[in-house]
């Protein structure tokens, strides 16, 4: 991340005491931010967060994206919005799917609005890899958040305020991140748990998804999509990686596929890639701005779509075992927990 490019700015994360909030909000106070204000519902985190990182320039706003009036009192001045705030776990929006419309693209709509009306000047709204061909109620209502952003810029050509998207897969470590899980496992002595060996999912570090974020409010034009490209593995690789840095032998107990999962995740589909703009790290999606002319639609249609396939976890770049250990040396949670095992020796980069 660019700090300097932030130096005496204000910023609003909604959803702010999350991980992605965490990690940017400690980011930036290491520059010279005017302001951090942090959005969210739940006063216990908000009060943590502030102990923790002890800072003046943050600002704690107690509020819901479902509720606009919260939104727009805590996006004045504001010159960026992180927009990170949602329901995340699969299981949990199946059960109550209405609860997801409500936060995921009602809430995000509110976001969008207040942001236009307080004219901020971008807004970055945080995707999933869930949202390409969604299966689940969590990836349809991430997907029409998507869609609610890019609309904005379609029906307000005018607006000062760039609204962009960013898509990733499994951020590791994050909270809900199977990494941990496995981890908490191990130290107590008990079988790990995976739902098919042979699932694989794209890797990214916290570190990874804070600089997809910050590229987009860098390089984004109205209704943009960036996409990180990333490598991926297989869960039953992941957790023999972890075995390995803990020296434990794998005692793996395959519990079958939860609520609505994938065997495999798409970062971008082929439709999609037949607009996008190769940025090495980065695919830029730009938004389909044809209109409600149905010619464009019905006698006109896009030629190069064959060429094109979908970039899946299954078919992207897939990490060996060994690869994947040394990814997971990089990220400082899986480090401290070494340390504490006292298995320092692990903590030298593998060949």
């Amino acid at each position: 991340m660019r700090r300097s490019d932030y130096s005496g700015k204000k910023l609003l994360i909604t959803g702010g005491t999350g991980s992605f909030g965490h990690t940017v909000a400690a980011q930036l106070l290491a520059s010279d931010v005017e302001q951090i204000r942090i959005f969210s519902r739940d006063e216990a985190k908000q009060d943590a967060m502030r102990h923790e990182m002890s800072d003046s320039r943050l600002k704690f706003y107690v509020g819901d994206v479902r509720d606009y009036d919260s939104v727009y009192r805590a996006s004045r001045d504001v010159d960026f919005i992180f927009h990170a705030a949602a329901l995340k776990q699969v299981p949990s929006c199946e059960f109550f799917p209405m609860e997801a419309v409500r936060t995921n693209i009602a809430g995000s709509e509110n976001v969008v609005r207040a942001a236009d009306a307080n004219r901020v000047r971008s807004v970055v709204c945080l995707g999933t890899d869930k949202a390409v061909y969604p299966v689940n109620a969590m990836g349809m209502t991430k997907a029409l958040m998507e869609k609610v952003a890019q609309s904005y810029g379609l029906n307000n050509p005018d607006t000062e305020t760039v609204v962009s998207c960013v898509r990733y897969g499994n951020v590791m470590y994050s909270r809900g991140s199977v990494i941990p899980l496995f981890i908490r496992q191990i130290k107590h002595g008990k079988k790990i748990t995976i739902t098919d060996p042979s699932m694989s999912r794209f890797l990214m570090s916290l570190a990874d998804s804070v600089d997809l974020v910050d590229f987009a409010f860098h390089h984004a034009s109205q209704g943009d999509l960036f996409v990180k490209k990333a490598p991926a593995s297989t869960i039953g690789d992941l957790a023999t990686a972890i075995c390995n840095l803990f020296e434990v032998a794998p005692d793996i107990e395959v519990i079958g596929t939860r609520h609505a999962e994938k065997a495999s995740e798409a970062l971008a589909t082929r439709e999609e890639l037949t607009r996008a703009e190769d940025l090495d790290e980065y695919f830029r999606i730009k938004a389909d701005k044809r209109d409600l002319n149905y010619k464009l639609y019905f006698t006109e249609g896009v030629r190069e779509q064959a060429a094109y396939a979908d970039y899946d976890s299954h078919t992207t770049n897939q990490l060996t075992v060994p690869e994947i250990e040394k990814l997971l040396l990089t990220l400082p949670e899986v480090r401290d927990e070494l340390k504490a095992a006292n298995l320092v020796k692990r903590l030298e980069p593998i060949a």
